[in-house]
């Protein structure tokens, strides 16, 4: 077995510690990584092993880290996000290093899973649009009615805020989902027709 083989076990490994289920009953990050990676692989069809790796290890161990745990409010947020992308891009750099990739790799692999260089670089683009698919694609439905009580304004919002991290490709594709007719709706109005 090569070294991104190995490297890709151990994440799915800490991902299968997730205490939270998806719909299948699977463990939910491993079921998001799987479809942050397969975004990645339809809009970067060439992407690299360790690009493919980096996509699996997006939110790792997330669940070690709860919203809870930082204070209220959009600070409190921007804070634990931050810490998150350390945090994650810190273990999945160990993973990778554990089962062998090249330091180089492992170190583009944190690289992307950081979020640094957005829109300057490709592999945190790439990253970054596979999770604002995945968002759109299968988690806007959740997220709406688990904040019924916003505004439709807020939600215009979040959703123009998206559309400005996307790449025209990701945003290309984000428009040719098959959304349910209000959320389509809300991403009309976001990005203006």
């Amino acid at each position: 077995m090569d070294a991104h083989a190995r490297a890709r076990q151990l994440i799915d490994a800490a991902h299968a510690a997730d205490p939270n289920r998806a719909a299948d009953g699977r463990p939910a990050e491993l079921v998001y990584g799987e479809r942050v990676e397969a975004w990645v692989a339809r809009l970067v069809p060439a992407a690299a092993p360790h690009l493919r790796l980096a996509a699996r290890a997006q939110h790792l161990e997330r669940w070690l880290t709860p919203r809870a745990t930082f204070p209220d409010g959009k600070a409190g947020y921007l804070a634990w996000r931050r810490s998150l992308y350390t945090k994650q891009a810190e273990r999945a750099r160990a993973l990778a290093l554990e089962a062998g990739v090249p330091a180089a790799e492992a170190a583009e692999i944190a690289t992307w899973v950081s979020k640094t260089g957005l829109k300057t670089n490709p592999g945190t683009q790439a990253l970054e649009d596979a999770a604002c698919l995945v968002f759109l694609e299968n988690e806007i439905g959740a997220f709406a009615a688990q904040h019924a009580d916003y505004p439709r304004e807020k939600f215009v919002d979040i959703l123009r805020k998206t559309w400005r991290k996307m790449s025209p490709a990701a945003q290309s594709a984000a428009l040719a989902l098959d959304l349910p007719p209000a959320i389509a709706g809300l991403v009309r109005e976001a990005v203006g027709g």
